[in-house]
């Protein structure tokens, strides 16, 4: 079993920036492709940024491209986002996963083990 808990969260002014944090136990982490994805109220969850299991390849929604950075430390277990010139848009609620392989994109179905969200909140 993997557990995922993100922190870095929180209320930031438009424009600001954030650095998610998603701290993986598990011995599966550093073979296993990383994604953040993101849920805003009423709507359905989103895939933000995925990276490969070395980090070679990146991939991000057209709506980050440019703003956010995914990266990750394999002898921490830990993946990150990094999110720059944030908009009002950006507010959700955002979760990281780990996927069945080593290398995904933004398909939901690609990701089995799931972090319980932290909030981010963007004010304009």
């Amino acid at each position: 079993q993997v557990l995922l808990v993100e922190s870095g969260g929180g209320l930031v002014q438009a424009g600001g920036s954030l650095r998610l944090s998603c701290a993986a136990s598990g011995r599966t982490f550093s073979s296993a492709a990383m994604g953040w994805f993101r849920q805003a109220s009423g709507k359905e969850r989103e895939f933000v940024a995925a990276i490969s299991w070395s980090g070679g390849s990146a991939y991000y929604a057209d709506s980050v491209k440019g703003r956010f950075t995914i990266s990750r430390d394999n002898a921490k277990n830990t993946v990150y986002l990094l999110m720059n010139s944030l908009k009002p848009e950006d507010t959700a609620v955002y979760y990281c996963a780990q996927a069945y392989v080593s290398q995904a994109g933004g398909g939901i179905n690609d990701y089995r083990y799931w972090g319980q969200g932290t909030q981010v909140t963007v004010s304009s």
